[in-house]
């Protein structure tokens, strides 16, 4: 396994492997957990060759949010690269990446400004811009990106179409410890008790699915039903909504598809989770992996 620092051999390495067949891309921001190598594990069974790159992306994060403390476990993480069988790591400085008097960003608009967007006004322009250059540099035929990050999944693909990127982009199921959390880099800020209090966004999700397949159609007591297990005391529910999976707008009624989607800040950790809740789902596999 070669971990790459510059743009300019990770090119030269991209231009070896497209010569060799189809090789696909995990981008990630290292701390790697079993959500990361199900990203691996999918991309080691569909391409021949694998890059994963790790790179805290510095313009994804706000003024006051958690840039400087993100874990990064980098020996860690390379051996699990290793262990997977990775092919490249591709794992810049910052610096190599947004050089000084870097100024040029990309933006979805319409979908970056809503749900997490509200409250992380910079954030996905951050992520576009970083995807955007990612795959640019690496030029990889596929990429693969979790589920647990809906929107991010959604604003990806979107970008991947407008921009007319040569790039096919794969979402992976989320995965679940056994009761029920979404695997996150961030649950290690969680205290023990916070991790038990984190266990309500699940118990919500799971909550408005149930209500669903009881016959439940109206978004709003689909909702109703994710906040009377979330609002706990502990927790700062930033929003609980129905949405559709295609463009993430709110929905009143729910016919053909729909995701429950969350957010709450829980201690230091800010987490967020999702769920089919429809049977119709037309974005994924519509399936959560434990």
């Amino acid at each position: 396994m070669e971990v790459i620092r510059s743009m300019a051999r990770m090119k030269g390495a991209a231009e070896e492997m497209r010569a060799k067949g189809v090789f696909g891309l995990v981008p990630t921001m290292g701390a790697l957990h079993e959500g990361h190598l199900a990203l691996i594990r999918r991309a080691k069974r569909e391409c021949g060759g694998t890059v994963v790159s790790i790179f805290v992306n510095p313009i994804q994060f706000g003024p006051a949010e958690d840039f400087q403390s993100y874990p990064r476990p980098l020996e860690h993480d390379l051996s699990l690269c290793e262990r997977e069988g990775v092919d490249l790591v591709f794992h810049p400085d910052p610096e190599e990446v947004f050089p000084q008097g870097y100024r040029t960003y990309a933006q979805v608009e319409g979908l970056s400004e809503i749900l997490c967007g509200a409250s992380r006004p910079t954030h996905f322009r951050g992520v576009a811009t970083v995807v955007l250059k990612l795959f640019n540099i690496v030029t990889p035929h596929r990429a693969y990106f979790g589920e647990k990050d809906y929107q991010q999944l959604v604003i990806v693909r979107q970008l991947a179409r407008d921009l007319n990127l040569p790039v096919e982009v794969v979402g992976v199921p989320t995965v679940r410890d056994e009761d029920g959390l979404a695997l996150s880099s961030r649950n290690q800020y969680l205290s023990r008790e916070e991790r038990q209090s984190a266990l309500s966004l699940c118990r919500g999700l799971l909550a408005a699915r149930e209500a669903f397949r009881n016959g439940e159609r109206r978004a709003e007591a689909l909702e109703a039903a994710m906040r009377k297990e979330v609002e706990k005391p502990g927790i700062v529910v930033e929003y609980a909504q129905v949405v559709d999976p295609l463009d993430l707008h709110r929905l009143e009624q729910v016919t053909v598809r729909a995701r429950a989607v969350i957010a709450a800040r829980i201690g230091k950790a800010r987490l967020i989770d999702n769920m089919l809740i429809s049977e119709a789902d037309e974005t994924g596999s519509g399936e959560e992996s434990r």
